[in-house]
């Protein structure tokens, strides 16, 4: 794990990582629990004059899920300048020039940024500039596996067990901490429009230090959506502190961070797999992989580790999710005056600390009229369809083609264009580290095939031209978002993705000792509304942290 990690297409190689002990690496063991060891092995290893504690890393392994696939040359993209080319056509015609009318799913737009969250706290390194994946080198190749599973390490340990939020606990990375609370940042109330509700609140930004956010994964402060959901976490671990010391549940600090923390993460899991899980997958998916376990994901190398087909493709599902604009609060979205009908993307990663430049130049903190109405992203039965994610398919936003944060000061003009280019991007990368084809995955799966007729339902004259190099071999990424669009209508996953994903995150679960599956924890021991009802959903989660009225 990174410490300071921070996101983008193009930064400079990693340094080494830094071994630790079997205590501290083991299973589940999480950042909080290790964070001794992690410091004194951190200081035992680094040289006189060598980086900084919070520069040093860790990592964890990653690996192919389709060990069979992996040297099979059919399954497997063609090698060669023309696939680079036809993989850059396809990624060109796949962003849309125009915001479509319709093309609403039926899922609300938190997914699209829970999913990412999630991302960010499994897996890393996968989208960055390093000895082993370039892709803005002028002959790009294909990647031999077993060289990209020997070189390419996850900066991230794949526990599902918040390291992104925790980082190393309150003894290693103090400067998160307030005690055994997180720190939280205050809202500039500058006056214009309206505080959204709770009333009276301006304790909602992520604590800050020259604009940047300090927490644990620079990343989720992005963009403005991400950075919310993770004040959300930092909001129901002080509310879980609270509810413990309020019923009495644990004495000392030491017990009480702790049972906050676990009650934290065991939410977290459970709405992981009980919402957000079975809101993306074909129905049905969750429900047999946890009655008859991961048919593809087991331990290897004694441990964790995170999938490639899962973290440089199939995930990346929800790129196609993002939304041009977005109905953000009562200032940036629709109410009696807003400031702005609708909040545009080019905002949501303008006022962020991550933003070129942070805020737009007007604060150091986040502005108190930019604070997040969770209630417009999180409605299932709303009859609004702005208030919905776009259809997992295979057409992104038109600002996905044009990324404002990403490629600056990076020339000559075209590798700018090309790492601000988010769907090329993920095609080359998929290409450069030889992740498998979309068919031959199927074929594994038992899954029917896409047809050549499905493959190209909806394809414009460009999107078209540019399948001819693939209509038997299929980018996974482009095929898992084609095979939820012409089978699932863009409402979820298909049965390819789901079972990628599912198995995945099931599987971190299910071997981690430390999981709320494998402690047999439910909601009903967990923390409890106001009404004394439990948490079920990710709406009473962002409640719980009052994050959300009601």
């Amino acid at each position: 794990m990174r410490l300071r990690i921070s996101h983008g297409g193009h930064v400079p190689a990693d340094a080494p990582a830094m071994p630790l002990t079997p205590e501290a690496t083991r299973v589940g063991a999480g950042l909080a629990e290790a964070r001794v060891e992690f410091r004194r092995a951190a200081a035992a290893a680094a040289p006189p004059g060598a980086a900084t504690f919070e520069e040093v890393t860790f990592s964890t392994p990653f690996e192919y899920l389709f060990s069979a696939l992996k040297d099979d040359p059919a399954a497997h993209l063609p090698v060669g300048p023309e696939t680079v080319d036809g993989l850059k056509a396809l990624g060109a015609a796949m962003i849309d020039q125009a915001e479509p009318p319709a093309g609403n799913s039926t899922v609300p737009p938190v997914y699209t940024y829970w999913g990412q969250f999630i991302d960010h706290d499994i897996t890393a390194n996968t989208d960055r500039t390093s000895l082993i994946s370039d892709i803005t080198a002028c002959d790009l190749q294909p990647v031999p596996p077993a060289e990209v599973v020997s070189k390419l390490k996850n900066l991230r340990q794949p526990a599902l067990n918040l390291d992104s939020v925790y980082g190393s606990g309150p003894i290693c990375t103090p400067e998160l901490y307030d005690g055994i609370r997180f720190r939280i940042g205050q809202n500039a109330d500058t006056g214009a429009g309206e505080v959204p509700p709770p009333a009276g609140d301006l304790n909602r930004d992520l604590p800050r230090q020259d604009k940047k956010a300090v927490i644990a994964d620079m990343r989720n402060d992005e963009n403005l959506i991400v950075a919310q959901f993770h004040l959300a976490f930092l909001r129901f671990h002080n509310a879980a502190v609270d509810w413990i010391v309020a019923n009495d549940l644990a004495r000392g600090d030491d017990a009480i961070f702790a049972m906050a923390r676990d009650l934290t993460r065991w939410h977290y899991q459970w709405l992981v797999v009980n919402d957000y899980l079975e809101t993306v997958t074909v129905a049905g998916t969750v429900e047999q992989i946890l009655l008859d376990g991961t048919a593809h994901y087991a331990p290897r190398f004694g441990d964790l580790w995170m999938p490639l087909e899962f973290s440089v493709a199939a995930f990346r599902f929800g790129h196609s999710m993002v939304r041009g604009v977005y109905d953000f609060n009562r200032n940036f979205g629709k109410g009696d005056a807003p400031l702005l009908p609708a909040a545009t993307f080019d905002l949501i990663f303008t006022f962020t600390g991550n933003g070129k430049p942070p805020f737009a130049d007007q604060a150091d903190v986040l502005p108190a009229n930019w604070i997040i109405e969770w209630d417009r992203f999180i409605d299932h039965g709303s009859a609004d369809p702005v208030r919905f994610a776009r259809r997992i398919d295979t057409h992104l936003a038109p600002p996905l083609g044009q990324m404002i944060n990403e490629g600056v000061g990076v020339s000559p003009a075209a590798l700018s264009a090309l790492l601000k280019h988010l769907a090329q991007r993920n095609l080359l990368r998929g290409y450069q580290l030889s992740i498998p084809t979309g068919q031959s995955v199927a074929g594994v799966l038992g899954v029917p095939p896409l047809s050549e007729a499905e493959l190209r339902h909806n394809a414009d004259a460009a999107m078209n031209a540019a399948l001819d190099c693939f209509v038997e071999r299929t980018p996974l990424w482009y095929y898992v978002l084609k095979e939820a669009e012409v089978r699932e209508n863009g409402n979820s996953l298909g049965d390819v993705g789901s079972r990628v994903i599912a198995e995945t995150i099931l599987g971190l679960l299910r071997y981690d000792p430390m999981s709320y599956l494998n402690r047999g924890w439910t909601p009903a021991q967990g923390v409890r509304l106001d009404d004394g009802g439990p948490i079920v959903t990710i709406g009473d989660f962002l409640r719980f942290a009052r994050v959300l009225p009601g």
